[in-house]
């Protein structure tokens, strides 16, 4: 057994042992969306439509992620909804990123490891760098809004007789502390994955503008600034349908109020 297997079976362990059965099926959610990746992959080499494809991709995978990592359909719908309209946005602007900023193939630093093998491939590697960066950003994406969601959930069930007001409050004091934690695992992530570029880069001596213009390294930070924005997005967007909900179940019990 290899490396790669046995960090499977211990992470499964740990799942059940944590979660129980809803870490089994967190765990069978992974599984899925590997092969949904897997799939995403040969539809792009079979010259499907990049973007048609990326985006039924995603909604699958953000569809097995949170109804799979989830308890309360109430959550989950609410949940989803909002990733779906955060990453559809972030799609677009990636592909408005992409345009101007010319972030597809590879760089000088990649010559050595592309030696002897062909370019020609057939693919647009345009549409792969923004297929890349929307697959990036969803799983912060569906995070934060099944954060934000199953927060404010907990505080409307604990207190029934909250004034949207105070659901207000909670949603800007929950919503600071997700994005905080949030955006420090994306920049903290981007930064160990880049950490070996980043020294080779000090002891190259190169210089800043040459940092700016390395593709490699500027790749990561469109990433990781996307998936920052996601985050921001998710939440704003899930706060505001949590409370336009309870603010609608209050007209709703206002009314049977005056009815009966």
């Amino acid at each position: 057994m290899n490396a790669i297997g046995l960090l499977v079976i211990i992470l499964f362990i740990l799942m059940v042992f944590v979660g129980g059965g809803q870490g089994i099926k967190a765990f069978l959610g992974l599984i899925i969306n590997f092969f949904v990746i897997f799939i995403l992959i040969i539809l792009i080499n079979w010259q499907f439509n990049p973007y048609v494809v990326t985006a039924i991709m995603g909604t699958i995978i953000l569809a097995v992620a949170i109804y799979l990592g989830a308890d309360n359909s109430d959550v989950a719908d609410t949940a989803f909804k909002t990733s779906v309209i955060v990453v559809a946005i972030l799609m677009l602007l990636s592909v408005v990123i992409q345009y101007f900023g010319q972030f597809q193939g590879f760089a000088n630093e990649n010559s050595e490891e592309l030696e002897g093998l062909s370019l020609t491939v057939g693919l647009s590697f345009s549409h792969i760098a923004m297929i890349v960066m929307v697959i990036s950003i969803l799983g912060a994406v569906s995070e934060a809004a099944m954060a934000i969601v199953a927060d404010l959930n907990e505080v409307v069930q604990r207190t029934t007789d909250m004034t949207s007001q105070s659901l207000y409050a909670h949603t800007r004091i929950i919503g600071g502390q997700i994005l905080g934690t949030a955006i420090n695992t994306l920049f903290f992530g981007v930064l160990g994955a880049n950490l070996p570029l980043l020294i080779w880069f000090v002891r190259l001596k190169y210089s800043l503008a040459m940092f700016v213009n390395a593709k490699l390294l500027m790749v990561e930070v469109v990433t990781m600034v996307l998936g920052m924005l996601g985050i921001l997005l998710s939440i704003w967007l899930a706060s505001w349908f949590v409370v336009r909900r309870y603010v609608r179940q209050q007209k709703v019990g206002i009314n049977n109020e005056r009815d009966i």
